[in-house]
């Protein structure tokens, strides 16, 4: 059962107090009073695949060409392209599934269908043998594959350009020029997303059915189970039945008592899926930036995706609204400073040599900056000064207070 939290009015500084040290302490620890929610599979960049041969392109110059290979929770792996040729991927780090249209990278991915019957129309996909006898060319190696393949993926992603003739040969020109015909003649839909609930939150009042979630899968049927208090209840949005399982395209709500204080509640499907070739992997919210990857292969994986709400009773004043609260003066204007560096930031685009795509394994990787020096120890600092106020107003209200009772 979920644990319904009463928010009880707070009055002058102490409210004002009280706040300002909890967000001090978010700001320094990284805190959060939003619950984690998985959405699809998820998992973590774990190394290198096949490699390929390094390409020479007009438009990116050279570039090592790798099958990156990604661990899901449960342990299985996916072999998976880059669509992001102007990012490096970042060692060990975090990946989500998600949709083709939340991409987060450099360059456009305008031509998302056309990656996807690339990744469809070879390695690994189709195996080498098969496909130098589609394309014609005889003598492929897996080395030859992997490198025409992640260059006509960039094609499409990044608007990468092969040079024809560079020392990449001949047998990666053609499977390029194969591909990109191919991909032409159609753009392949995007696959289905193994579970996801959109959106992650919703806010309502008690009385209400809050919430217009969204179920897409590629499963039948996905359980599901509410944790909330007794009387509430998992709905079907249209029927207002309550509900226990969704299929594909079922909207959902949670439908809250009348009277119920303020608090929250959260449901959650699990299901076993598989995760199909073409699905997007990017890089979780929060984490230091790291080149998109798009599955080149699929696996089936157990996962788990789950939606919360939070009501307000209603009739309270809110905080901060108490009519003998003390006027707080407001903070003087500080000067803008630059920015320090950070993801994307002009100290990470810098020429990362020809493995920016694909970095060596045993080397830590520089797939955009993490927040580190003077950006680390500004957040370090705007927490600290946030404590000293806390602090500051608890102390001299104390004082106040002792004053007047002398």
């Amino acid at each position: 059962m979920t644990t319904v939290h009463p928010h009880t009015a707070r009055r002058g500084r102490r409210f004002v107090s009280a706040t300002a040290v909890t967000a001090a302490a978010a700001l320094a620890f990284g805190l959060s009073s939003a619950p984690a929610l998985a959405d699809g599979a998820t998992g973590k960049y774990v190394g290198n695949g096949p490699g390929g041969i390094s390409v020479e392109t007009e438009t990116h110059g050279r570039i090592q060409t790798n099958l990156f290979e990604l661990k899901l929770d449960d342990g299985a792996k996916l072999q998976t392209y880059c669509i992001d040729a102007e990012t490096a991927i970042r060692k060990g780090a975090d990946y989500r599934e998600d949709a083709w249209d939340t991409y987060p990278g450099k360059g456009d991915f305008a031509q998302p269908g056309k990656v996807h019957t690339v990744l469809q129309s070879s390695f690994p996909t189709v195996g080498v043998d098969a496909l130098a006898e589609q394309a014609g060319i005889e003598g492929l190696t897996a080395e030859e594959a992997v490198a025409g393949t992640q260059a006509a993926v960039w094609h499409f992603s990044n608007g990468t350009v092969l040079t024809e003739g560079g020392k990449h040969g001949a047998n990666v020109d053609a499977l390029y020029a194969h591909l990109l015909e191919q991909a032409e003649k159609s753009d392949t839909p995007e696959p289905e997303a193994s579970l996801t609930i959109t959106p992650e939150t919703a806010e309502g009042a008690a009385g209400e059915t809050i919430g217009e979630f969204t179920v897409e899968t590629s499963a039948d049927s996905v359980p599901l189970v509410l944790d909330a208090p007794e009387g509430f209840q998992l709905v079907d949005v249209e029927s207002g039945e309550p509900v226990e399982a969704a299929a594909d395209g079922d909207t959902l709500g949670v439908k809250v008592p009348e009277g119920a204080e303020d608090g929250e509640a959260s449901f959650s499907g699990t299901i076993t899926a598989t995760v199909e070739v073409g699905r997007l992997f990017r890089g979780v919210d929060g984490q230091p930036a790291t080149q998109t990857l798009i599955t080149a292969d699929s696996s089936e994986t157990e996962i788990t995706a789950s939606a919360s709400v939070s009501w307000a009773s209603g009739g309270e004043t809110p905080p901060g609204d108490d009519e003998d609260e003390e006027e707080q003066p407001s903070p003087s204007p500080s000067p803008s400073t630059p920015d320090e560096g950070g993801p994307g930031g002009d100290e990470g685009d810098e020429d990362q040599g020809e493995d920016k795509p694909a970095p060596d394994d045993d080397k830590d990787q520089g797939g955009g900056l993490p927040v580190t020096g003077g950006a680390l120890y500004g957040l370090i600092g705007a927490a600290v000064a946030a404590v000293g106020g806390g602090a500051a107003a608890i102390y001299f209200g104390r004082r106040r207070k002792a004053s007047s009772e002398v």
